[in-house]
């Protein structure tokens, strides 16, 4: 999952293997096979671009010999009438794209200009804004890619790449403690290079975890502002922190002057938009 060009390349396979069936009959049916046409993305609502790169990744793989033209990078605040990029290729692989690469882009813009948002909010703090697994599936490392177009961090990818002990893992363990010593005597025992981070849903948890010791970042799972900042106070620089649960664009950078270092915000990849744009052709 971490090699990103073997995930595009078959995820868009899948992609094109579900829209186009036996065949695209509308466009086999009525255009010439030798056809060559032309098109520009046309913006149509302000907001940060982001998936320029995936729909070329689109394009080539439909025709190899397709002529892309980027006029705008991702990460880029665009505005109404901009024209992201012009392509040319054979027509009937431009009207078999043109619905896959409106979908990638208008979603990975949605949630890189939302996640802009969060992060010009959190200016002159030191915090930073976070992802979840609260992806689109099939889709997460495209949503986490537009995350960080639009300013903000990722978060784990997976299950995989680190070990995160929430409620469910620490009481289903029988407590913090012993849930922190397995995840220690696993990673030993598989020798696994793995950070660790614990959920702690009160002060009292928190210092379990912190007696217990061994992870790098603690969570504050729906702690209100005046027992984060007395969280923050007590971890005293000690371990990473991350703040979730409940924020909302309103009361983001109350939390961030807390101090935490992180605030994860499920709702950048799970509750967001898409920003309008549309494939047209062009002489």
């Amino acid at each position: 999952m971490t090699d990103f060009k073997a995930y595009l390349d078959q995820f868009i396979d899948s992609a094109i293997r579900e829209d186009v069936g036996d065949g695209d009959h509308s466009s086999l049916c009525c255009i010439p096979a030798e056809a060559i046409d032309k098109a520009q993305l046309i913006i149509k609502e302000d907001g940060v671009l982001a998936g320029v790169d995936v729909a070329y990744e689109v394009f080539k793989k439909l025709d190899p010999e397709v002529e892309f033209e980027k006029l705008i990078n991702d990460g880029t605040h665009v505005k109404k009438g901009d024209i992201a990029f012009r392509v040319k290729l054979h027509t009937r692989s431009l009207l078999l794209a043109e619905r896959l690469v409106l979908n990638i882009m208008q979603h990975m813009s949605g949630i890189a200009t939302a996640t802009s948002v969060y992060v010009k909010r959190l200016e002159g703090t030191h915090t930073h804004v976070l992802d979840t697994r609260k992806t689109t599936p099939g889709m997460r490392l495209l949503d986490k890619m537009a995350v960080k177009i639009g300013g903000g961090v990722n978060h784990r990818i997976g299950l995989f790449d680190m070990i995160m002990l929430k409620d469910n893992h620490n009481d289903f363990a029988g407590g913090i403690p012993q849930a922190i010593q397995r995840a220690k005597d696993y990673l030993k025992a598989n020798n696994k290079d793995l950070k660790i981070e614990v959920e702690v849903r009160n002060l009292d948890e928190l210092e379990q975890v912190m007696k217990a010791g061994g992870v790098f970042r603690i969570m504050l799972d729906n702690f209100d502002i005046p027992t984060t900042r007395e969280a923050v106070k007590r971890i005293n620089g000690q371990y990473e922190t991350e703040s979730s649960g409940g924020i909302t664009l309103e009361t983001l950078r109350d939390y961030a002057e807390c101090g935490v270092d992180y605030i994860s915000v499920g709702a950048l990849t799970h509750h967001v938009g898409s920003l309008d744009m549309s494939l047209k052709a062009f002489k």
